[in-house]
């Protein structure tokens, strides 16, 4: 407390208001406008969080196997953690509130300061009535007691606060207007935290939320910006509904607010990289969504009201923990791509055939034991990718997709590929490879991808390519090891794909071009009418 100098003597009228201005200059800077209101609607969700986290454990059920006394313990012991992370998550807002308390209370002072120096001049004889100071709010205060509101001549400009009117204590002591200080709040991500290494706390998010929302902000990009303590998002997120775009990936957040959906004008949102576990079902207020990444999270399940994201056109749901998805996946008759990859999916719905404009799906890394016959419907699917999964065997309507252009079905347990694939002449890229044991050969009229230019059948028990394999004559990349191949030979197929193209047409040419030695057969006439007759000249023809 050594700056209050208490020991400094104080004379003059002049020395008075010099150090009435050093202590008011000592002060923080005034917070802005938007901070305080962003501080208070954060310390009200917080609290509205605790009293939801608190009855839930009010709630839960004693097991019948454990004592009394302790299961009152584990409770106590959840409601002390409750109560402590939300101070921790409102300290940076409390301390915000209660520097503008502090600074609303010295702008009170000034203001007698000035009326006294303006009624009695350069030394006033007589102390003018005194008004009571504003209060001072302890810490923690504002959770019941209403915050001072900013004297009604303060007025934003940029998130400064500029007194227009009031008279202060500047220059030479006489009344002068105050030189405002300007607290700059249009700021980015960057900006608001603070140095490139730091990252946003709570309240500067919140501060951040209320600015972009009066500032009508189109894209708001906060990728691994948040601090580890910053695990849901505030209320006040709802604000930006003219917000279009918001990248929230790699950070921490593990829920997300039902305001969410009041961001009715957003089109891409990206979530990639936290630790959701469930959505609210007012993600399906957010009806202008096209773009969607929800990679990397720990969804089990997703909300029904899914179906309403009818303008959704790419949904990435890649690494989590869903088991299945749901019916509702159908109502997407605007997918374009969908990517289920690593997570613990047994079947894709039937109603994956109602996903109309669907062009790309990739459900690697999963449970699938069979594809739904609705794969079929799909006629605009050109990408279809099922590696690492239990298949054993793939549809017959895979014929139906006239678009189709990749397929890998490779590291599953397919006993063969059907004919009816061949049916799909848009191929360019096959992979069947490394299903082991299981495949002991290929289509015979696998030679009807006459545009196919990429194919795998390593590891496989392949011994003999079909004929039709000659037709393959785009084909440029072609893996066989790992096969006991005998047509053609090892060494040929080591030779390249054009290699073993050759090497089928050169078999079928010469087998072609041998020539057919016949004999007339007796006809049964003759057989009948001239039984001893030469039958030398009757006997049918030998190939030689």
């Amino acid at each position: 407390m050594n700056f209050l100098q208490l020991d400094k003597r104080l004379d003059t009228t002049e020395q008075v208001v010099e150090e009435i201005m050093r202590i008011h200059r000592s002060l923080p800077p005034r917070p802005g406008l938007d901070e305080v209101e962003a501080a208070r609607s954060l310390i009200q969700n917080v609290e509205k969080e605790d009293q939801s986290w608190l009855e839930a454990i009010a709630n839960q059920r004693k097991p019948s196997d454990v004592p009394n006394d302790l299961f009152t313990v584990l409770q106590e012991m959840k409601k002390g953690f409750v109560r402590f992370r939300s101070k921790e998550q409102i300290r940076e807002a409390v301390k915000l509130l209660d520097l503008e308390t502090v600074h609303s209370l010295f702008d009170d002072f000034i203001q007698r300061a000035s009326d006294c120096i303006s009624s009695n001049g350069s030394a006033p004889s007589s102390r003018p009535p005194q008004r009571a100071p504003t209060p001072v709010a302890p810490s923690g205060l504002y959770f019941n007691e209403k915050t001072p509101a900013r004297p009604k001549e303060m007025v934003s400009r940029d998130d400064s606060f500029v007194s227009k009117a009031k008279p202060s204590l500047y220059g030479d002591g006489f009344v002068a207007p105050r030189t405002p200080q300007i607290v700059d709040s249009s700021l980015t991500a960057g900006k608001f935290s603070g140095n490139d290494g730091e990252k946003m706390s709570l309240i500067k998010l919140a501060s951040l939320i209320e600015v972009s929302a009066k500032k009508a902000t189109k894209e708001l990009n906060l990728q691994n910006k948040l601090s580890t303590q910053v695990e849901w998002l505030p209320d006040s997120i709802g604000k930006l509904s003219t917000l279009t775009s918001l990248d929230m990936s790699e950070n921490h957040i593990v829920v997300l607010p039902n305001t969410i959906g009041g961001l009715s004008s957003l089109t891409n949102l990206d979530l990639r990289s936290n630790r959701i576990s469930n959505l609210p079902e007012s993600i399906g207020e957010l009806i202008n969504l096209v773009y969607l990444n929800l990679s990397g999270n720990q969804l089990s399940s997703l909300p029904s009201s899914f179906s309403k994201l009818l303008q959704l056109e790419e949904l990435n749901l890649s690494c989590n923990d869903l088991p299945v998805l749901p019916e509702s996946i159908g109502s997407l008759v605007s997918l374009k791509k969908l990517d289920v990859e690593t997570n613990y999916i047994e079947e894709i719905p039937y109603s994956i055939g109602g996903c109309s404009s669907l062009k790309e799906l990739r459900a690697d890394y999963n449970k699938l034991k069979a594809l739904p016959e609705a794969i079929g419907k799909i006629t605009t699917l050109e990408i279809l990718s099922v590696r690492y999964n239990n298949i054993r065997q793939l549809p017959t309507t895979m014929s139906s997709l006239a678009s189709l252009k990749e397929l890998d079905v490779s590291f599953n347990e397919l006993e063969a590929v059907p004919e009816s694939l061949c049916f799909a002449t848009t191929l360019v890229k096959l992979n069947v490879g490394n299903n082991f044991a299981d495949m002991v050969s290929l289509p015979r009229s696998i030679g009807n991808l006459e545009v196919l230019e990429e194919l795998d059948i390593s590891n496989n028990q392949i011994r003999v390519l079909p004929e039709s394999f000659r037709m393959l004559t785009k084909l440029r990349v072609f893996h066989a090891q790992e096969n006991p191949l005998q047509v053609p030979p090892r060494d040929v197929a080591e030779k390249g794909p054009q290699a073993v193209v050759q090497y089928m047409n050169d078999l079928v040419e010469q087998r072609n071009a041998k020539s057919l030695v016949v004999k007339p057969k007796k006809s049964w006439v003759q057989m009948c009418f001239f039984p001893k007759s030469n039958k030398k000249k009757q006997s049918n023809m030998e190939i030689v």
